[in-house]
C-alpha cells in the first residue's frame, strides 16, 4: 500500500495473532476556508470570550456538563483522562455474524488493515477464510484514548474495518411515521418497477465527482488570476405534479435517451 499507516497493532482472532497496519480508507477532501477580516485581509483567530465580550484566558477556562438549562457540573480534564480506557494495541474478535444482519445504518468510517509482518501468510489466511464465510467480524479496539466496536469484512483481498455506532447513536426505522395516505394502484406499481428497471447498471465510481468542491476551486483559481467568473442561477425544482405524472414524464425521460432528456 502506497498510502502511510496511521496506527500499527495486533488482530486477534482465538488464539491466531495477526500483526496489521491500519489505513485510512477514506480522505477529506473538502474545500476547507480561512476566516478573514474583510478590511485588511489579516486571518482571524477565534478567542474565547464571556457573554460580556470579555476575553478569557486558556488557563482558566474549564468544562462543565449541563444537566438542566444553567446548571453545570464541572468536570476536570484530569478526571476525563482517568475515564479513559486503558491504551492497547490489540484489536479483538468478539464473534462473526452473518453479513445481512448488520443494517447499514450502523457503518460509519472504513479502514484498511494490511499486514505488518514480514511473514504475512496468517494475514492473507484469513483474509481468504473471511472471504469465503459471508460473515462479519465484529471486533473492538482502543485506538488514541478512545474504544471503538467495528465490522471486519474484506476488500479486494484486504482486510477492511468498519468503524461502527453504538446503540446510543442510532435511530431505530421503527421509529418513523407509519406510511400515509392512499394505497398505491397497479399502474403507479408497475411504472416504479419499470423505472428501476430502466436506471439498472454497473457501479461506476468514477462517475461520481463532488461538483460542489470542483465548482468551488475553479471559481478560486479563476478569480487567483485576476478574473470575475458569472456563476449560473439554479433554479428550484417544483413537485406539484401527480405520482402518475412524475413516474411517466420519468420514463419517458430515459426512453429519450441522456442527450435528449430536458432538465
Amino acid at each position: 500500500m502506497a498510502t502511510r499507516a496511521i496506527w500499527k497493532g495486533s488482530l486477534k482472532v482465538g488464539s491466531l495473532d495477526v500483526g496489521i497496519k491500519l489505513y485510512g480508507a477514506v480522505k477529506d477532501r473538502n474545500a476547507h476556508f480561512h476566516i478573514l477580516e474583510d478590511r485588511t485581509g489579516s486571518r482571524v483567530r477565534q478567542r474565547m470570550v464571556r457573554e460580556s465580550g470579555e476575553e478569557v484566558a486558556h488557563k482558566k477556562i474549564q468544562k462543565g456538563y449541563e444537566i438542566e438549562p444553567g446548571t453545570f457540573v464541572v468536570v476536570e480534564e484530569k478526571d476525563l483522562e482517568r475515564m479513559k480506557p486503558p491504551e492497547s494495541r490489540d484489536i479483538e474478535t468478539l464473534r462473526f455474524v452473518p453479513s445481512q444482519e448488520i443494517g447499514n445504518e450502523w457503518y460509519d468510517r472504513p479502514y484498511y488493515l494490511g499486514p505488518d509482518d514480514d511473514d504475512d501468510t496468517n494475514y492473507f489466511a484469513f483474509v481468504e477464510a473471511l472471504q469465503k464465510s459471508n460473515a462479519v467480524g465484529i471486533v473492538r479496539w482502543v485506538m488514541r484514548g478512545k474504544a471503538y466496536v467495528g465490522a471486519l469484512t474484506t476488500q479486494d483481498d484486504y482486510l477492511l474495518l468498519i468503524k461502527m455506532r453504538y446503540s446510543q447513536e442510532v435511530q431505530p426505522s421503527q421509529d418513523l411515521a407509519p406510511p400515509s395516505g392512499p394505497a398505491l394502484d397497479q399502474k403507479e406499481l408497475r411504472m416504479a418497477k419499470e423505472l428501476v428497471s430502466a436506471l439498472e447498471g454497473k457501479f461506476e465510481p468514477a462517475e461520481f465527482h463532488d461538483d460542489y468542491r470542483e465548482r468551488v476551486l475553479h471559481f478560486v483559481e479563476a478569480k487567483a488570476k485576476g478574473k470575475h467568473p458569472r456563476l449560473p442561477i439554479i433554479k428550484e425544482r417544483t413537485t406539484g405534479a401527480s405520482l402518475d405524472d412524475q413516474l411517466t414524464k420519468s420514463l419517458a425521460a430515459l426512453k429519450r435517451g441522456p442527450e435528449k432528456r430536458v432538465a
